[in-house]
């Protein structure tokens, strides 16, 4: 399952400002003007890339194979099995191994932060008094309420995050033990006669052991306790996308000041 997390006030920013800049693009070609049609384009070209890699970029994306952390200018990317520590103070760290990536969405403010404590009080505290001034909750409301007081967005993504981690690393170490006990018993040796047993089925090469069927590589190893600390499983790239486009700005800049 594919999850896609992003702050939602700076995408309608962005977005709105791609309409702005949109419909001052198509006025600038209709009513050119020479050099000043040029550097409003060119200031029109660098605030529209701004907005691109700060606004609508930025987005964490958890997909069956690990994370995706797509910030300003580039992207990272931490299978599930690397994922060893997820922290959040105003932004989510995501750390493997001796490295860590800090995701630029979702963030908390302190004030954000001040007001999801206030939740976390008044959930914990009993209404008092002889007079409801709020409809009865239902126990699953309640629930719900209780669950997310005192959280910001920002920790309930770190703690998706978390959930899906030791989910894998459940998933790799259930599978390590499958294949050890249906490849453990039942495994003939040369001296053995091996009543009963197919032909074949436990026969020892002449270099030793035959390869059995499931065995784990050496490098797999880790996964039988989900996967080891400092696997350093991080990859971080440039975005090429955030790259194009700020080198066209770059290029209309220049053409503006050689107009």
């Amino acid at each position: 399952m594919k999850q896609v997390f992003r702050s939602n006030l700076a995408m309608i920013v962005g977005w709105v400002w791609m309409a702005f800049a949109a419909v001052n693009a198509v006025d600038l070609v209709v009513r050119y003007s020479g050099r000043m049609s040029m550097i409003a384009a060119a200031v029109l070209a660098v605030l529209t890339a701004l907005v691109f890699v700060g606004c609508l970029r930025p987005a964490i994306l958890l997909t069956e194979e690990g994370v995706h952390v797509r910030n300003p200018l580039r992207n990272a990317f931490v299978p599930w099995l690397g994922v060893d520590e997820v922290t959040v103070s105003h932004s989510i760290t995501i750390t493997s191994g001796d490295e860590s990536v800090r995701c630029w969405v979702p963030q908390t403010s302190a004030r954000e932060r001040a007001a999801a404590a206030r939740r976390g009080r008044a959930a914990a505290t009993p209404a008092r008094g002889r007079f409801r001034t709020e409809p009865v909750r239902s126990k699953a409301e309640q629930a719900a309420a209780e669950a997310l007081a005192g959280r910001t967005h920002a920790d309930w993504v770190a703690e998706q995050i978390t959930e899906r981690a030791e989910s894998a690393r459940r998933a790799a170490s259930l599978a390590a033990t499958t294949k050890d006990d249906a490849t453990g018993p039942g495994v003939a040796t040369e001296g053995s006669g091996g009543t009963g047993a197919e032909p074949g089925a436990g026969a020892v090469s002449e270099a030793g052991a035959a390869p059995e069927e499931g065995v784990i590589p050496e490098a797999g190893a880790a996964s039988e306790a989900g996967a080891a600390p400092g696997t350093g499983a991080l990859t971080i790239t440039w975005s090429p996308g955030a790259l194009a486009a700020l080198a066209a700005a770059a290029l209309l800049v220049i053409a503006a000041f050689l107009a």
